[in-house]
This record gives structure tokens, C-alpha cells and sequence, in this order.
């Protein structure tokens, strides 16, 4: 298993490096070293999660990175359970985005650099979830940050795309300074970074100690993962191609925060308090998030809202101790959210660059494969029976409701309720409902090439079968909780009864009263595309402005640190600190003119100098 382990980064760094050395020469033909690093690093992954399903573990060190004292950190991995089905999500999904940005990319002259870009994230992903201690954990989550801001800023000709990766990368710092502090503290009070020895010593920390490190953990969390109040980079960083948003945005790297909150469990179990704090975060995120997107029409934006707010629900679960319900909604998650992404990719290239729903409808004729792709998508998405969705949300909603917080229980049913009906009003505003587009945009309407559409197909198939596959509930749980046994503490959930059937029948009908909303606001009469980019009411007006978050980010952070920047800098910075400096440059310079004068030039002068200087000298001697 060793070798494989660690041909799983290796293929995609290699791939980037190619292409960002020999990118001019090799053009056009990047995808031929890009999409074939990825599938090999898909199949290395593939041979690692079948030794661990197997029972095989692997704990391994490329070599000892620091050794300073008592700290020793090493470029050292380990792969267990939760490792393997992140790493087959990372590759596996990766894969698929890398072959349909052949398509979706064709014309950029910037293709090879899209393509070292994209190798490079796979390759600090794939490391971020086989990092075996905190340390390397923090590289690689700053090497996600650093490639998720080239890929948003991808386009940085575009002031929006330059503008949306500098605010994806300062609102990641804010949380990042948490997460790099919390790690500071542990390695204090533990004596090392590694898991195994930090999780062993998690029950001999201190309450308040593991309170505070866990807290400041979940904070670089909060900015990775989009929540609140960390929250805002995330829509604006829909300026970035679509397959960076489906790969980065959707399926692996907002995700991190969910995975290391979930790998480091027992710290936030000897907390407690933090585990509420997560739960709660999630939840009024999953809320929050959701109402947005009822009223955006930019069709990206809208699924940028609902991956804030379906990472919401993940952290609500692994608040309330479901650690496998969270990860097993990251994982459908990842499977219908790229395929919604993509497939608004493949809407986006068929009309020419357009985004805006409001000149979207009646698509679903003229682009068949990504209208019944995007419709299994948003039937994920929204929780439809059958689909893998269902399974994963309902999950997390039972487990919170038998674990008894019935508030945050109400608070993410009315959630599932909400992205059914945002779900339900993107699908008919784009496909189902009359034109809106001009003629000579309707007339240019075709479907994207079998290179794109291929991998909607398949992300649309693991939208279907994921649910029936592994997450039917029995006696001993699903069986993707029973893979996750040996990393994950059980989890006590009802899986029978009449109370766990009347949970499932009460899902099935928010979902539905969802889908009725929608069909009777956009799909039962004329929608004039006014009428939705028109703010009309109060209430509409806030979610249509994101609650003026941005704004009161603005007025009350952004321009009183700007305003003081400038006044530190015209002020303090020129007139003081330059002020000394000018002033010392000055004095040095007067001085020197004065000690110019003393050399004339004249012998006389200097003979002088030297009889003065010798009476001197004699009268001293006589005086002693």
C-alpha cells in the first residue's frame, strides 16, 4: 500500500510541473499531461481505499521536515478509513472536472496554466488529507488557499475575478490566523502535532484549554468552509471559471474545514461547548445561506449560497456528534453539487457567457443530456426519495432530532424545505419555463460537447445509486457508518420505528411542499424577468442583498481600516517615522559640511593644525 500512497500526490504534482515549466511549448495538448496525472492519482487512490477496505492501514514518513528540540515534524501521511473516501473524492471527482474543462476551456489562451493550477490544488488537497500531523496539515491548507486564490483570479484581467481572489484570500487569512494560533496552543500544551499522540492526550487537557484550541481550530474552519460570519468570499468567488467552482467550491476544498473539524473529534469532545458552537454555526448558516438564494439570479451564486449552506448541515452534524451523517452528506454533496456546477457550466457555454436567469428558459428542448443531469442534480440537492441526498440529509436530521435539539432541528427542516424550493425555481427558470432570451441568443442555443457531457452523465449516476449503495440504514447502521466505525465514535441513531418513519414521511413532504412552491410561482404562468431582478418588499430587498453583510462589512471593517491605513501612511509613516529618518539624514549631512571646512586644502593651514596640536600635547605632559 505504501507505494500507491504516495504516487496519489505524486502524479498531479508532477503534472503541474510539467505544464508550468513547459506550458508555452506544449499549448493546446496541456490536457494530455494534466488528465492523465489525475486519473493515475484516481487509480492510486482506488488501489489504497481497497487495502483499507481490506482492514490494511498505513502510517508512513517521506522524511523528517523539522527536528528543533523537543519538536519534530515530519512529511509523514496516514491513511485510514476517512483518508480513503477523501481521497477518492478528491481524485475522483477531480478527475471528472479535468476532463470536462477540455471542453469548457478549449479557447482560453491561458489553457496550460489552468491546468498546472488545477494539478497543483489535487496535489495539495490529496496531501491535506494524508497529513498525519497539524503541522502539515496547515501547510497544505494554506497551499488550497493559495491555489483556490490563483483559480478564482484566474481570469485577473477581469477587475471582478483580480477583486474576488484577494477577497477569498484576506477573509481565508482571518480564519487561518485562528487555525495557525490553535495549532501554536496545542503543540504548548500536548508536546507534539501528531494525531495519535494529540488525540491520545486529548483527555488529560484541561476543559477551557481544549475549549480554546478547538475553537481556534474551527475558526480556519469557518473561513475555509464558508460560514458564518467568514462567509462572504465564497458567491464572489464565482468570478473563477466554472470547473474551479465545481471542484474547489463544491466538492473538495470548502470541505476541508468539515473534514478536519470531523478528524480531530476528540479534542472538540473534551471541549463540549465547542461541539455546540459548531452545531450551531452550521445550523444558522444552513438558514441563513438558504434564504439567499431564493431570490439570486445569477445561477451560480445561487449554488454558491447553497454550498454555504449545505456545509451548514455537515457541520451541524458533526456538532451534534454524527460524524459519519456529515460525512456522508460531503460526499453526495460533492457528487450533485459538481454536477449542478458543471451542468450551469454547460448552460453558460451554450449561451455564449451568460449567467443571469432572468434570460434563461426553455433550454430543456434544445440541451437534452444537461437538462436530465441538472434535473437528478437538483433532485439530490433538494432531498427527492431515491436520490443520494435523501439519504445523507435525512440522516443528519434524525440524528439531531435523537439527539434532542429539537431547535436546530426545526431550523434545518425549515432549510430542507428552502433548497427545495430554490432547487425547483433554478430548474424552471432555466429549462422549463418559456424563453426569456433575446432571439439571436435563443438562435445560437446548442449543447455542450460529449467531452463535458460525459461527466455530468456520471456525477448524475453516482447521484442515483450513491444513496441505495451504502446508505441504507439497518440494525448495525448504513454501511458507509460501518466502514467509518474504527475512526469515528458510534453514534446511536433510530433507524426503526414509528418515530423514525414519521421523520422520513415529514422529510418527504418539506420536500415536496418545496417543489409545489416553485411550480406554482415559475412554472404555472409567464415569469417577466423584472419581476425577479426587482427588489419589491423589505424582506425581498435583504435577501437579495445578502442581508447588506458585505456592506456593514465594508462601512464598519473595510473603510475605517483603509481610512486608518491612510492616515498611518500620510501621517505617522511619512511624517514621523520618514520624518526621523530624513531628520537623522540631514543632521548627517550638516555635520559633514561642517567638518568639510576643516579641510582647506592649504599647507599652511595644516601646519598650523599640527603646532596647535603639538602644543597641546607638550602643555599636557607638563600639567601632569
Amino acid at each position: 500500500m505504501s507505494t500507491s500512497v504516495w504516487l496519489i500526490p505524486a502524479f498531479p504534482l508532477a503534472g503541474a510541473l510539467v505544464n508550468a515549466i513547459f506550458g508555452r511549448a506544449i499549448g493546446r495538448r496541456a490536457h494530455w499531461v494534466a488528465v492523465p496525472a489525475t486519473a493515475a492519482a484516481f487509480v492510486a487512490a482506488c488501489v489504497t481505499f481497497s487495502g483499507v477496505v481490506r482492514g490494511a492501514t498505513y502510517t508512513g514518513q517521506l522524511y523528517p521536515w523539522i527536528v528543533a528540540g523537543a519538536l519534530k515534524a515530519g512529511v509523514s501521511v496516514q491513511v485510514d478509513q476517512l483518508a480513503a473516501v477523501m481521497l477518492l473524492v478528491v481524485t475522483g471527482v477531480g478527475f471528472l472536472i479535468h476532463v470536462y474543462s477540455i471542453g469548457y476551456m478549449q479557447s482560453d489562451p491561458g489553457y496550460a496554466r489552468f491546468f498546472s493550477y488545477l494539478n497543483l490544488f489535487v496535489f495539495s488537497m490529496t496531501m491535506l488529507v494524508l497529513a498525519s500531523n497539524y503541522l502539515l496539515l496547515y501547510v497544505f491548507w494554506e497551499a488550497v488557499g493559495l491555489c483556490s486564490y490563483l483559480l478564482i483570479g484566474f481570469w485577473y484581467q477581469r477587475p471582478a475575478a483580480a477583486q474576488a481572489g484577494k477577497k477569498a484570500f484576506i477573509v481565508n487569512r482571518v480564519g487561518d490566523f485562528g487555525f495557525g494560533l490553535g495549532v501554536i496552543w496545542l503543540w504548548t500544551v500536548a508536546g507534539t502535532l501528531q494525531y495519535a499522540e494529540v488525540f491520545a492526550r486529548a483527555g488529560t487537557l484541561g476543559r477551557a484549554t481544549a475549549t480554546g484550541i478547538a475553537l481556534l481550530l474551527f475558526m480556519g474552519a469557518c473561513g475555509k468552509s464558508a460560514q458564518l460570519p467568514l462567509h462572504t468570499w465564497l458567491p464572489d468567488a464565482m468570478e473563477g471559471p466554472t470547473p474551479v467552482s465545481a471542484l474547489i467550491h463544491a466538492a473538495t476544498m470548502v470541505t476541508a474545514g468539515v473534514y478536519m473539524v470531523a478528524r480531530s473529534h476528540a479534542l472538540f469532545e473534551r471541549s463540549g461547548v465547542a461541539l455546540e458552537v459548531v452545531a450551531w454555526v452550521g445550523g444558522v448558516t444552513a438558514i441563513f445561506a438558504a434564504t439567499i438564494a431564493l431570490v439570486q439570479t445569477d445561477i451560480k451564486r445561487v449554488l454558491a449560497y447553497s454550498t454555504i449552506s449545505q456545509l451548514g448541515y455537515m457541520f451541524a452534524a458533526v456538532g451534534v456528534g454524527a460524524y459519519t451523517a456529515g460525512i456522508f452528506h460531503l460526499v453526495t454533496h460533492a457528487f450533485f453539487k459538481a454536477l449542478l456546477f458543471l451542468g450551469a457550466g454547460s448552460i453558460i457555454h451554450a449561451l455564449g457567457g451568460e449567467q443571469d436567469l432572468r434570460k434563461m428558459g426553455g433550454l430543456a428542448p434544445r440541451m437534452v443530456p444537461t437538462a436530465v443531469t441538472m434535473t437528478i442534480g437538483a433532485a439530490g440537492l433538494a432531498g427527492v426519495p431515491g436520490f443520494a441526498g435523501f439519504f445523507s440529509k435525512d440522516e443528519i436530521l434524525a440524528a439531531i432530532y435523537d439527539g434532542g435539539s429539537l431547535g436546530l432541528w426545526s431550523l434545518l427542516l425549515l432549510g430542507a424545505f428552502l433548497t427545495s424550493v430554490y432547487a425547483f425555481r433554478l430548474l424552471f427558470l432555466a429549462f422549463y419555463c418559456a424563453p426569456r432570451m433575446s432571439p439571436e441568443a435563443a438562435h445560437h442555443v446548442h449543447e455542450s460537447p460529449t467531452v463535458m457531457t460525459v461527466p455530468l452523465m456520471v456525477l448524475a449516476a453516482l447521484t442515483v445509486v450513491t444513496g441505495f449503495a451504502i446508505g441504507i440504514p439497518s440494525g448495525e447502521g448504513t454501511l458507509f457508518a460501518q466502514f467509518l466505525a474504527p475512526v469515528f465514535p458510534p453514534h446511536e441513531v433510530e433507524h426503526g420505528g414509528f418515530g423514525a418513519y414519521a421523520l422520513l414521511l415529514l422529510s418527504v413532504i418539506v420536500v415536496a411542499a418545496g417543489f409545489l412552491l416553485a411550480w406554482l410561482l415559475y412554472a404555472t404562468r409567464p415569469v417577466a424577468p423584472e419581476d425577479l431582478g426587482r427588489p419589491r418588499t423589505p424582506i425581498h430587498a435583504l435577501l437579495f442583498n445578502a442581508y447588506y453583510v458585505d456592506r456593514m462589512y465594508d462601512a464598519v471593517i473595510v473603510r475605517p481600516l483603509f481610512a486608518l491605513s491612510v492616515l498611518l501612511a500620510r501621517g505617522f509613516d511619512a511624517g514621523v517615522l520618514d520624518g526621523a529618518v530624513n531628520a537623522v539624514g540631514r543632521a548627517v549631512v550638516a555635520w559633514a559640511q561642517g567638518l568639510r571646512r576643516v579641510q582647506t586644502g592649504y599647507v599652511v593651514n595644516y601646519a598650523l593644525t599640527m603646532l596647535l596640536g603639538v602644543v597641546a600635547l607638550v602643555g599636557f605632559l607638563l600639567s601632569r
